[in-house]
């Protein structure tokens, strides 16, 4: 039974999430916390996980919480959920392609969809950072805090090497390796 309750969870979060794997991530959190299949410290750890491996992040993420939820089986379960929406769609949207493109349903649609992505994204950004940097919430303690100067710096380390065009792989590990150092003089 978690096996097809995994599937038709991460199916329907592939459904309705539009804007990519971070745009998922509100709905995931709300999903794997409803049903106490991982914790919010573990959800953390998948997040940085899986934005540091190869592949997608929301077939990573999936495949992790369906890996510690329910074992290899419940990984395809997951991975598959989250997946075969976007495949479905795709498939109709080739066979009606030239209908699709002349639609102004779909065009409005895709409009009015637009705004929400940085929306989502923004959430998602709010969410983690908030159980990062305040898991037992937030108190003016949270600025005595080694932990909070050090994700400070590396956050706006990030920040500049973005904007400054740097490749992601390079940011991902020098935060990797900032934040390990914080973790050994902190």
């Amino acid at each position: 039974m978690i096996y097809l309750k995994l599937l038709l969870t991460f199916f329907k979060i592939g459904a309705f999430t539009i804007g990519g794997g971070y745009a998922m991530l509100p709905f995931i959190e709300q999903e794997v916390t409803k049903n106490a299949w991982v914790s919010e410290a573990e959800l953390i750890d998948f997040v940085a996980v899986s934005e540091s491996t190869p592949g997608p992040f929301a077939i990573n993420i999936a495949t992790f919480i369906g890996m510690r939820t329910a074992g290899i089986l419940g990984a395809i379960c997951t991975t598959l959920g989250v997946v075969l929406p976007s495949f479905i769609i795709i498939i109709i949207v080739a066979c009606f392609l030239k209908k699709f493109q002349e639609s102004k349903a779909v065009k409005g649609a895709l409009s009015g969809l637009k705004p929400a992505v940085p929306g989502l994204i923004a959430a998602a950004i709010i969410a983690v950072a908030g159980a990062v940097l305040a898991p037992d919430g937030f108190s003016l303690d949270l600025f005595k805090s080694a932990a909070f100067y050090c994700s400070l710096v590396i956050f706006g380390v990030a920040a500049v090497l973005c904007f400054k065009k740097v490749h992601p792989i390079w940011i991902v590990s020098l935060s990797a390796v900032l934040g390990i150092a914080c973790g050994y003089i902190f």
